[in-house]
């Protein structure tokens, strides 16, 4: 773990190196050295720096390279200027889109060299973003993924477009990326930046500018919002867009305008579909339920583990949305224990649910060991729930043995009621 202003120092020249590392030191800062792009990205894999200065050419590696890698990969999260005793204006405009703080020629003058760390660690300290925590809307490696990419855009200060099906977390995400205590304003048309776009700025200035659904946007609210895009720099604020529509078809058609879909497409990041990510369901069930009802942590929740399964294979064409609504309607609704016939019943409007519909199309989705436990599950809840749970007929129902049965429904974690039989 780096310290407190650390500066990690990367340039195969070792008077360069040298005098850098004096230079700092007498500053007061915590100096690493790394004599080529090996080293500083072996540094960079177990700790982070609270700034780089870096050169372009190197012999292993040149640092634009290395600079990309960092940002592709998440490691991009400090301030990186960078350094060239021959380098262009297409160079210095490269790395600044690539997510470079600044860029300095050498020999660099004492005064800009220390003028130029001072603003980078003064960004580094009320610029950088908050920490993401997106479990609000699961935790799944494609979560993780999209939390990796929307770090990798707040450091290279881009804005933001989230698409997705409909009923995705857009707004979750967004706010996910707002520091405590800072604005917040939600858009759901353009028209106030057609009337007052600089309203619009100053309100949502430090915070976050959040324009739900633009595909929906008519060309003048474009306009509006090419302006914001043209300014949310100046207004230190983040520019979150969302978009369940394909925008490259409506631009193709002349309803959306193409630069400005250019412009936001470079910080682009999909929500995967909930049907995608299933093992985040039981999660964001409970999350769900303990948010309506202010639960004790410890307290169980109602939802069956058949009620679970049945929402883990449901398609969801809603997705979040689609399943905050189910999970508040049952919470409000059902008195004890939930059921998979209570989800069956509100998923299927009050239809007995066809077995081989939706469901069986949901099993062929998941790995094998997956889809077996799912269906089984299913297949014991029904048996139980049609013999009354009179074990004998449901072991002859199903073909197996009483001992075998039980340890099957054990393992399952199924629930049910032991009960007196006749024999």
């Amino acid at each position: 773990m780096a310290t407190q202003n650390e500066i990690l120092v990367v340039d195969d020249e070792i008077g360069i190196r040298e005098l850098l590392s004096e230079i700092l030191e007498d500053e007061g800062y915590t100096v690493k050295l790394a004599e080529n792009a090996g080293e500083a990205r072996a540094y960079r894999n177990h700790s982070r720096p609270s700034m780089v200065l870096l050169d372009i050419w190197m012999p292993d590696t040149d640092g634009i390279t290395l600079l990309r890698e960092w940002a592709a990969g998440g490691q991009l999260t400090m301030p990186v200027v960078m350094l060239s005793g021959h380098g262009t204006i297409e160079t210095a405009v490269e790395a600044t889109r690539i997510g470079a703080f600044d860029f300095l020629e050498k020999p660099v003058a004492l005064q800009k060299l220390l003028a130029t760390v001072g603003r980078a660690l003064k960004q580094r300290d009320t610029s950088a973003p908050p920490p993401l925590d997106l479990r609000r809307i699961g935790a799944t490696p494609q979560i993780a993924d999209v939390e990796r990419r929307l770090q990798h855009f707040l450091m290279a200060k881009r804005p933001i477009l989230l698409t997705g099906e409909p009923g995705s977390a857009f707004e979750i995400c967004a706010q996910s990326l707002r520091f405590s205590g800072a604005p917040w304003v939600r858009l759901d048309s353009g028209q106030r930046l057609i009337n007052a776009p600089l309203d619009v700025l100053q309100q949502a200035s430090g915070g976050v500018l959040f324009c739900n659904e633009i595909g929906n946007y008519s060309r003048m609210e474009q306009k509006g919002l090419a302006f914001v895009l043209s300014k949310f720099e100046k207004y230190a604020l983040r520019l979150v867009c969302s978009t369940s529509e394909a925008l490259g078809g409506l631009a193709t058609e002349g309803k959306f305008d193409a630069s400005l879909l250019a412009a936001l497409t470079a910080g682009a990041v999909t929500l995967p579909p909930l049907r995608t990510r299933v093992d985040d369901i039981p999660f964001l069930v409970e999350a769900k339920w303990r948010d309506l009802a202010g639960a004790d942590p410890s307290a169980p929740t109602p939802f069956s583990q058949s009620a679970i399964e049945v929402l883990r294979v449901a398609p969801w064409p809603g997705n979040h949305a689609q399943l905050d609504g189910v999970v508040t309607n049952l919470t409000q609704t059902i008195a004890g224990e939930i059921g998979s016939d209570h989800v069956h019943a509100l998923l299927s409007g009050g239809r007995e649910p066809a077995p081989t519909s939706g469901i069986a199309t949901r099993f062929f989705e998941l790995p094998l060991r997956e889809a077996r436990e799912a269906f089984e599950r299913l297949y014991f809840e029904h048996l139980l729930g049609k013999e009354q749970n009179n074990m004998s007929r449901v072991a002859e129902r199903a073909g197996l043995e009483r001992t075998h049965l039980y340890r099957k429904l054990k393992q399952l974690n199924i629930r049910f009621l032991r009960r007196h039989e006749e024999h």
